[in-house]
């Protein structure tokens, strides 16, 4: 943990926000929208994040805090593609901002050390709860470019006109 809390909380409380941001004007069909048919969607990436707020995070962040040396199974976002796919965009995102919510204030309320907290990760090995909230800072940046990326290629790319062809998007 950090003198102010725990590693990546700013970052961490700071993601529903940014993500509402990027999703201002996107409409149901353009969060539907897949730029492949093996790629995510908006609807599909929030979906993973209200799943994985509360399947992978907090049940890890509990168990960090209730077990000595924890061991965790890898989550694999694509074990749940069927649970993701015909997710209500607005739902899924709802879902998460409250399971965040609830993360937040847990993550506010550890005692000091609680980052030195060691765990067993199945496929990475030791861990530190502090490892585990660096890996969530980068897993939400993930998302958040993720989403980015699509709302970048649906909603604007067109409407860019010959400008549009000096942006390399990878949606």
């Amino acid at each position: 943990m950090t003198e102010n809390g725990p590693p990546c909380l700013d970052l961490l409380e700071a993601t529903p926000g940014i993500l509402r941001a990027l999703m201002t004007e996107l409409t149901e069909a353009d969060a539907r929208w897949k730029p492949a048919p093996e790629r995510f969607s908006v609807a599909e990436v929030l979906a993973h994040l209200s799943h994985s707020e509360g399947h992978c995070y907090h049940m890890r962040l509990e168990r960090f805090m209730a077990e000595t040396r924890p061991e965790f199974e890898p989550d694999d976002a694509q074990m749940y593609l069927d649970l993701y796919r015909d997710a209500d965009p607005e739902d899924a995102f709802d879902h998460f901002e409250e399971q965040r919510e609830n993360n937040i204030e847990f993550l506010c309320n550890l005692p000091a050390g609680a980052g030195d907290r060691l765990a067993l990760h199945k496929e990475y090995g030791e861990i530190t709860m502090s490892q585990m909230l660096n890996e969530w800072a980068l897993h939400d940046l993930g998302h958040i470019r993720q989403i980015a990326e699509l709302a970048r290629a649906r909603k604007y790319q067109a409407g860019a006109g010959p400008m549009a062809a000096s942006y390399n998007l990878k949606p």
